[in-house]
């Protein structure tokens, strides 16, 4: 999902805590997804988890109705990218790699994140090196957003990481700009050139979330018009975390140490 083409927003410090609100809201709900996912679960049971656990925090599910969307959790297993539709026809089976996105509005301001698990314990996996190298790019992203960068530092740090492990980055799909609206500008690429794009600036809140496959960069939609799954059929992996920037350095919103 693009952002349309409008300015962005800088964020007031008032504005930025309203932010973090919504973020601890998202952040503490994924936490009890990854701790409950195992064999057995339906998406279906892991959405209405997501349901019930912002609500019960006073805030609304931001994907629900987006678009259209019909589900308050994106649930990707496997070769899907993101957008994954929960069912109760979907079981989650052992060595999985489910990756789990989280919207909340809070107050009117938005949260949003993302991260995989792998259901059981697979060490040494494809499986598991794709979920780490995608964590550690993430990592490297954030820790380029400070005032004085330019947006494709973040960018090219991501695809760096990436590349390095033979991995690839998803192109069709990018991060945003995050505050009273779920999806602002600027879009945030998880590919591109360093001294590239619009300089960063205290104030900017943006979803960093690298979509790194195990194969192709490429994806396809389903016919259900949402689910994006690789090209190739092999791995996909997602994280996400909604970042400000600021005159110390990049705040995480949506990490709970």
């Amino acid at each position: 999902m693009k952002a349309p083409h409008r300015r962005i927003v800088l964020k007031a410090p008032w504005e930025i805590e309203r932010l973090r609100a919504a973020n601890r809201v998202v952040a503490e709900v994924l936490a009890e997804l990854a701790a409950a996912v195992g064999p057995g679960q339906t998406t279906a049971d892991l959405d209405r988890m997501t349901r019930e656990g912002i609500e019960r925090r006073g805030g609304k599910p931001a994907f629900l109705g987006y678009h259209g969307y019909p589900a308050s959790l994106c649930v990707s297993i496997n070769e899907e990218v993101v957008h994954g539709i929960p069912s109760p026809r979907r079981r989650i089976a052992d060595g999985d790699l489910v990756s789990m996105d989280v919207g909340a509005v809070v107050d009117g301001y938005y949260g949003d994140a993302a991260l995989s698990v792998i259901v059981g314990e697979h060490p040494g996996s494809t499986a598991a090196r794709l979920v780490e190298v995608t964590r550690r790019c993430l990592d490297a992203g954030i820790a380029e957003a400070r005032p004085g960068r330019h947006l494709q530092d973040i960018s090219a740090a991501i695809q760096g990481v990436v590349e390095a492990a033979g991995f690839s980055v998803v192109r069709k799909f990018v991060g945003h700009g995050i505050g009273t609206a779920l999806h602002e500008p600027p879009e945030v690429p998880n590919f591109g050139r360093p001294g590239q794009g619009p300089r960063l600036r205290p104030g900017m809140v943006l979803a960093i979330e690298p979509m790194v496959n195990e194969g192709g960069p490429d994806v396809r939609v389903l016919e259900d018009g949402w689910t994006a799954v690789t090209a190739d059929g092999k791995l996909s992996a997602h994280f996400e975390h909604s970042v400000a920037i600021t005159e110390d350095g990049p705040v995480v919103l949506s990490r709970l140490d």
